[in-house]
């Protein structure tokens, strides 16, 4: 079982295999995780089995929190590259994620302009107009998109509540340019011994359909890096990462991979 909790409201700044120096914004509980999806692989464990005791952290003190660790930063001439809203969980769940967007903006003008804002986000509360907003403000708008098959989303990502991948879609779409993609890539087989690969061009090729409908400003694809909760689950190998980036590159699409 994974065991990564990190801590909140702030944590890092740690390196990112694709962001480079992040310091990182948990709007989450510190001990705990909260999310809109409950993936099979994801590093925090699955939602049963994390549930927090800890209140969110309230607006106030995200950004206080914020400022004191970019003062500290400054101080010790360390420069993050971006300010990554990650952690434990999806961080447009929280109740006052744009007026928090907004705060962070402000503190980054202050104190590291040149850094990037990026949030890390499964898309489900990007039908909300305030959240939509939002995200169109930060630098790297960076939505997850596994795959474009119900079936597959339905047993992968498992999302809680109602997921209206259509809608998704369009909302992407409606960013003009201004989000990024990020997919994970995997083999092996679930807990009921039921194949999570997304490969192939079963899942692959509407993939690229959608990713080309969307002409998101990049894209990055990933496989597992770290522990997963569940057994059976592999890695896509750089073979066929580095494949799925020069299908998506010959439509014209930026694309990188992380191994």
């Amino acid at each position: 079982m994974s065991t990564i909790i990190y801590p909140s409201p702030i944590f890092g700044p740690i390196r990112s295999r694709r962001l480079g120096v992040s310091l990182g914004i948990n709007l989450l509980p510190g001990d705990g995780k909260v999310c809109t999806f409950d993936c099979i692989y994801c590093e925090c464990g699955l939602n049963a089995e994390r549930r927090p005791k800890q209140k969110l952290p309230t607006r106030s003190e995200v950004a206080m929190a914020l400022e004191q660790k970019l003062q500290q930063m400054q101080a010790e001439g360390v420069a993050p590259d971006v300010l990554t809203f990650a952690g434990n969980g999806e961080p447009t769940a929280h109740p006052d994620f744009a007026g928090i967007i907004g705060d962070t903006l402000a503190l980054r003008d202050r104190y590291f302009p040149r850094a990037k804002v990026s949030v890390l986000t499964n898309g489900t509360r990007i039908g909300h107009a305030e959240v939509f907003e939002a995200l169109r403000l930060v630098d790297n708008n960076i939505v997850k998109l596994d795959t474009v098959d119900a079936d597959y989303i339905a047993r992968v990502d498992r999302p809680v509540g109602r997921y209206d991948l259509p809608h998704l879609l369009e909302c992407m779409q409606a960013f003009a340019g201004r989000c990024v993609v990020q997919t994970l890539f995997m083999k092996g087989v679930d807990d009921q011994g039921v194949s999570v690969d997304n490969t192939s061009d079963q899942y692959v090729l509407p993939w690229l359909d959608a990713v080309e409908r969307i002409a998101p400003r990049e894209v990055m694809i990933y496989t597992i890096d770290r522990e997963t909760p569940m057994q059976g689950l592999r890695k896509a190998t750089p073979e066929e990462l580095d494949g799925i980036v020069e299908r998506l590159r010959h439509r014209g699409i930026k694309a990188s991979a992380s191994y």
